[in-house]
């Protein structure tokens, strides 16, 4: 039997009456058809060139960190991520386009009726899975495809340039190393508190409101049970309003600065390795919350609980900043503090681990 034959032998055999089957465009070579496979073609072109423009992007965009003192080279990293979501993001949206458009102008837009039967649940017999077949070969050279070569040939490199995206991808992240050439206080795993040369002193300093002013602490000036906030501070920076407020609004730099009334402090366990970070009654926490990184920016006294307010997660001072209730699972990451010799408070040296949301370097 022809596919013709089988065509209307599979719709006797199914009870399916067709009762409108419009060719699309029943003269080849009209200027609309035209109009309308250049429409496509353009679309799924579009894709293959933001998809093969993804690939570029992920391999040589500057993507390795810059300070914010580079100004351009820092304005240029900082587009990384954006272009390659927005490559990724019009690629498939324009094969997703393009595929949409095809079926609307070119697959034939049959009416028909059916009465349905799940054959007494024997399935599909030998001459049902033919006749479905020869529907759709039918439906597929009623569209043109087969000899619609833009198309065809747009919507492959189409495919396969997002293809070839999506494989890049996750073979990037064994090429590139990120954490490389990051051993410096603008690094992943660093953060402001990072000395940047052997003995450059890291002073904790209050936020007054007044950008330019600068206000250590002493551990006198906090009284027992109190919490205050605190920022890093180098001399080479006291004048200078850009590095100034830069140390305040970045955001990896806040500690919670918390003196524990002395019979609490007598109690308190410390976290193997970090026994002397704190200095006596003075412990200092990353304001990270390890859960999605919002501040944890409430103490109460009275229980010793460090509260994250996004989603309630509770961690114990007493405890290492050990988390008790919520969501989180880490522990907030512990700043080593000392007092220096002119009787302020300052970072013995960075934390010793990446605070905030855990990632896969971190080991707790």
């Amino acid at each position: 039997m022809s596919r013709d034959d089988l065509v209307k032998l599979g719709g006797q055999l199914d009870g399916v009456e067709i009762v409108d089957y419009p060719d699309p465009f029943p003269v080849e070579g009209t200027k609309a058809e035209k109009r309308a496979e250049r429409a496509v073609a353009a679309w799924f072109l579009l894709s293959a060139i933001t998809g093969l423009a993804f690939v570029v992007a992920l391999i040589w965009w500057p993507w390795e960190y810059v300070p914010w003192t580079d100004e351009s080279g820092h304005f240029w990293y900082s587009l990384y991520t954006p272009v390659l979501g927005i490559t990724m993001g019009v690629s498939i949206l324009s094969l997703s386009i393009g595929v949409l458009l095809f079926a609307k102008k070119f697959i034939p837009a049959e009416t028909s009726i059916q009465q349905r039967s799940d054959n007494l649940g024997q399935g599909s017999a030998e001459l049902d899975r033919k006749t479905i077949v020869a529907h759709l070969q039918d439906a597929g050279e009623r569209s043109g495809i087969a000899r619609r070569s833009m198309i065809k040939r747009t919507a492959g490199l189409g495919v396969g340039a997002l293809g070839l995206g999506t494989v890049a991808l996750p073979l990037a992240s064994f090429i590139k190393d990120p954490h490389a050439e990051a051993d410096n206080k603008h690094g992943l795993i660093h953060t402001g508190w990072k000395p940047e040369h052997e003995g450059e002193i890291v002073y904790l300093r209050r936020s007054t409101g007044d950008t330019n002013e600068v206000s250590l602490v002493r551990p006198e000036e906090l009284d027992a049970g109190g919490m205050e906030t605190v920022f890093p501070f180098r001399e080479s920076e006291r004048g200078d309003h850009e590095a100034l407020l830069h140390a305040i609004r970045r955001a990896d730099n806040p500690v919670m600065l918390i003196r524990l009334r002395p019979d609490d402090a007598a109690r308190a366990v410390k976290r193997q390795g970090q026994e002397d970070f704190n200095y006596g009654d003075f412990f200092a926490f990353t304001k990270i919350c390890s859960h999605v990184g919002c501040p944890t920016s409430l103490y109460e006294q009275q229980t010793n609980r460090i509260l994250c307010p996004c989603h309630q997660s509770q961690f114990d001072a007493l405890q290492y900043g050990k988390p008790v209730f919520g969501p989180a699972t880490r522990a907030l990451a512990q700043l080593p503090i000392t007092v220096h010799t002119d009787g302020y408070l300052i970072a013995r040296h960075d934390f010793i681990e990446p605070i905030g949301p855990g990632f896969w370097e971190r080991k707790s």
